[in-house]
């Protein structure tokens, strides 16, 4: 077998078996097949596609490249829920307590912030003391003492993905729908969980801009998920805006821990809700009735606030800065973002605020950035508001002084103003289930 004839195949339109898949995947994972062959075949499917059982083969091989967590011991409770990557998303860190303390059982592997969109390791690493790396034992004990238990991504899980994620990233290649529910789904299966929530971000902020984009990659990561012996659904949810106020490291956090207290932030509390009561309908094959009950009231009881802290505590994170906020560290350097004119805000580019949290510090451009956990944008105002001239929009933390007039610009460019108020956009566009 030669890769040469693996990447004819496929860029003739063939039907690629699964050794041929396994081949190539493990081939080049072992470093025995070159950067240009695996670019030309991720080319080929670029262009050509992949059939559903080809997108399998491709998950299940780039799952099998290295290690895969073993959850069977805590039997058909296990449930994970993975993000396709959003500005200001910090629903994991309400989702997980929540459905934890509702039986569920959450261990979770997350990633970190590239580019615009924010990652959840970051968020938690703002918490002083906070490990995101652990050792299998110490991960697994952690979940069967607590119900939870959130880390930084095993460098030994799905090797073949951060192998071919980052040759995509560099070859264009990115914007491939088997390409992309492949390296989503293959982390999803080694990471161990029998259930799985995707939460698909269609709008400027998301990598799927349209809605028939977003249920196509859903309809198929959903169809991998059943073919490979686990229950996936998939929430649609409304990225044209911010999820929530904050953008940034420790606000998000001190964002997310209002909600878990029932304080305000109505768009960011009901996806979270959403999120929670799905993952319950198939952990424990409850109603979206009955999971959506279960789910306020323990919101409004505190039962997910405090299993936020006995999360946070087992992982030798800080927690008295809960009922302190004051003691949360704060940006040195903070501008406010005032209205030029007056009207109605009629949209805002996700993409362009998150890119404004990135120049403050927020972010990271490349991997090897380092983060300013301070730094990020606090909106004042969204969507469908009317604002005067003069009045605040938005707060800016940073302390790259220097960048803070670029930042403001960014951000001014990503606000559109009009004569009328907008018409209010949902939340959620969709949910997309697997049939039995």
């Amino acid at each position: 077998m030669r890769a040469y004839d693996i990447i004819q195949a496929k860029r003739d339109g063939k039907e690629l078996n699964r050794e041929q898949i396994q081949y190539l995947v493990l081939g080049y994972t072992a470093g025995k097949i070159p950067d240009y062959q695996m670019a030309a075949f991720c080319m080929a499917v670029y262009f050509r596609g992949m059939s559903l059982q080809e997108t399998t083969y491709l998950t299940e091989a780039m799952a099998e490249s290295g290690e895969q967590l073993d959850l069977l011991k805590f039997g058909s409770k296990t449930v994970d829920k993975h993000s396709t990557g959003g500005v200001g998303d910090k629903t994991t860190l309400i989702v997980a307590p929540i459905v934890a303390s509702l039986g569920g059982i959450v261990a979770k592997m997350s990633g970190r912030a590239l580019g615009y969109t924010g990652g959840t390791v970051d968020k938690l690493e703002s918490i002083s003391g906070y490990r995101t790396q652990m050792s299998k034992e110490d991960f697994l004990a952690q979940v069967g003492r607590i119900g939870i238990a959130v880390v930084g991504q095993n460098g030994n899980l799905v090797p073949a993905d951060k192998k071919i994620y980052a040759l995509r990233d560099v070859t264009a290649t990115v914007e491939s729908i088997p390409l992309i529910a492949s390296s989503i789904m293959s982390k999803k299966l080694a990471a161990g969980s029998h259930h799985i929530v995707l939460d698909v971000k269609v709008g400027s902020g998301a990598f799927m801009k349209t809605l028939a984009e977003a249920q196509k990659l859903a309809d198929l990561m959903i169809q991998i998920g059943k073919a490979c012996g686990r229950k996936v659904s998939a929430v649609l949810t409304n990225m044209d805006v911010p999820l929530g106020n904050a953008i940034g490291n420790n606000i998000e956090v001190q964002e997310a821990v209002a909600v878990l207290k029932g304080e305000s932030c109505p768009d960011l509390r009901e996806i979270s809700i959403i999120l929670s009561t799905e993952m319950l309908c198939l952990c424990h094959g409850w109603t979206p009735k009955k999971s959506r009950q279960e789910v306020e009231k323990v919101l409004k009881t505190g039962v997910a606030l405090e299993k936020f802290k006995q999360w946070i505590d087992a992982q030798g994170g800080k927690t008295d800065w809960i009922d302190c906020p004051e003691m949360v560290e704060k940006s040195k350097i903070v501008y406010e973002v005032n209205a030029d004119k007056e009207g109605w805000l009629t949209a805002m580019n996700a993409q362009k605020i998150g890119q404004t949290a990135v120049v403050l510090g927020a972010g990271r451009e490349r991997k090897e950035d380092s983060i300013d956990f301070t730094a990020g944008v606090f909106l004042k105002k969204k969507i469908g508001e009317y604002i005067k001239k003069g009045e605040t929009i938005a707060l800016l933390y940073t302390s790259r002084e220097k960048l803070a007039e670029e930042a403001k610009e960014i951000f001014l460019d990503s606000l559109e103003w009009g004569n009328q108020q907008p018409k209010e956009n949902p939340l959620l566009l969709d949910v997309m289930r697997m049939e039995e």
